[in-house]
């Protein structure tokens, strides 16, 4: 029985990615699940984890079981010992978890003080990363406690509380921050510039840039004060404002320019509009769920349901924003024939399909290719996902910045009228436009 909720569990965990850990406080009422998983974190050597519980108590289902507090209790899992796990489950007779082989153990509930609570810290000298788990072998009973945890490693006489592999992200966020910034002065410069041909939807473009360079700073400052002392002193709030605003606002972009507003036309049709009053709310709820994820940790019982709410959102807004794209290249794909503007039509169908593929290709990687590397790869290499994240949506702003820009020779304003016959044939000939 037992194993039978070890092994979704341990799946579970293995494949959910976590924040980065700091200082926690969580508190557990008339909990009775097998395994509560507190933290997730990365270890170098004479790494501590520091646990303090307070006000425990417990009640049962059943009027007459009996209590053994030795078969409940606190440890540190590697996920490479879960297969060993699972196998000595199946071959121990009344197995339980706290006492496995293969778990760090950090303290039994026998070992509680007559009060009620437990002080104590302990040195990790097998780096590695590990998950803090609660074990309880007894289901029928339910168990009720204020704990205190705190995860750090030593740098040079200080305790570090980011993970091994996330210490270097206060220093790609604010990189980034300062490559975002720089973009937004270059746009700002070149939108005064060219102020005549300035439409609302590069002023929209310009606010995304300012809000994504917001967030970088709020990143890299939440993160360094984690690092420093275990909590993010406010800042993680601002992130939280930031991340909202820029969610909503680059999925509005994609959505804009997809349906080819502002610059083919200076109106909606009603079935874009619905598409924007479909993904604006998911955005918010989107928002919400990540608050919920960051604020709460794995202990909380709703965690998993709003983990696998913000996946479902996350995965209905990237499907939603391909429709208006593919409504305007079947539309230029359509009056290509008919209004004789061939040249015009081409260089437009060139450029909406371009934008389909790369958006395709920025949403995949960033969504599943990330999430396949961070499965493997080893956890002092997890800044490198960050890094490359960061990197993708950098070269996908690049890419969307520099098409849609306001400039005189822009596909959409300007085409040679030389080129009307030989893109005639070659809109009659090619096929590749069809999806």
């Amino acid at each position: 029985m037992f194993l039978q909720v070890l092994l979704p569990f341990l799946c579970i965990i293995s494949s959910i990615p976590f924040s980065a850990s700091e200082i926690q406080n969580t508190q557990i009422v008339d909990d009775s699940r097998p395994m509560i998983l507190f933290e997730q974190f990365g270890f170098v050597r004479f790494g501590h984890v520091s646990i303090s519980i307070k006000d425990v108590s417990w009640r049962s289902k059943h009027p007459h079981a009996e209590l053994n507090p030795s078969l409940m209790g606190f440890f540190l899992l590697r996920e490479s010992s879960y297969g060993k796990i699972l196998n000595e489950s199946e071959y121990t007779e009344h197995f339980c978890v706290v006492s496995s082989h293969y778990v760090k153990l950090l303290f039994k509930f026998d070992q509680l003080n007559l009060n009620s609570t437990y002080n104590g810290t302990i040195i990790v000298d097998d780096p590695d990363e590990y998950s803090l788990v609660f074990g309880n072998c007894l289901p029928e009973f339910e168990i009720s406690m204020d704990v205190h945890t705190e995860m750090y490693n030593m740098n040079f006489g200080r305790k570090d509380f980011l993970p091994a592999g996330q210490t270097q992200l206060p220093t790609i966020y604010f990189i980034f921050f300062i490559i975002y910034s720089i973009f937004f002065v270059i746009w700002v410069l070149l939108c005064v510039k060219q102020r005549p041909i300035v439409d609302k939807i590069h002023l929209i473009m310009g606010a995304l840039l300012i809000v994504k360079a917001l967030k970088m700073l709020c990143a890299s400052e939440d993160k360094s004060f984690v690092r420093r002392t275990g909590t993010p002193h406010g800042w993680d709030v601002a992130f939280y404002i930031f991340s909202f605003l820029k969610g909503i606002m680059l999925f509005t972009v994609i959505i804009l320019i997809g349906t080819g507003w502002s610059f083919l036309k200076p109106y909606l049709q009603e079935r874009e509009k619905k598409v924007l009053m479909i993904v604006i709310p998911l955005q918010v709820l989107e928002n919400i769920a990540t608050v919920v994820i960051g604020e709460t940790g794995p202990a909380t019982k709703d965690w998993l349901t709003w983990n696998q709410l913000f996946l479902l959102i996350d995965i209905v807004c990237c499907c939603a924003v391909f429709f208006p794209i593919i409504w305007s290249i079947r539309s230029l794909r359509e009056a290509s024939k008919t209004d004789g503007k061939a040249a015009r039509n081409l260089a437009k169908l060139t450029l909406f399909k371009q934008f389909y593929i790369v958006v395709v290709g920025y949403l995949y990687f960033t969504r599943v290719v990330a999430s396949a590397i961070g499965a493997v790869i080893d956890y002092k290499l997890d800044w490198f996902i960050t890094a490359a994240v960061e990197g993708a949506s950098f070269g996908f702003y690049t890419f969307i910045f520099s098409n849609f820009q306001p400039k005189e020779k822009n596909p959409y304003f300007v085409i040679d009228d030389e080129e009307e016959a030989a893109a005639a044939q070659e809109l009659e000939d090619d096929d590749s436009f069809e999806l």
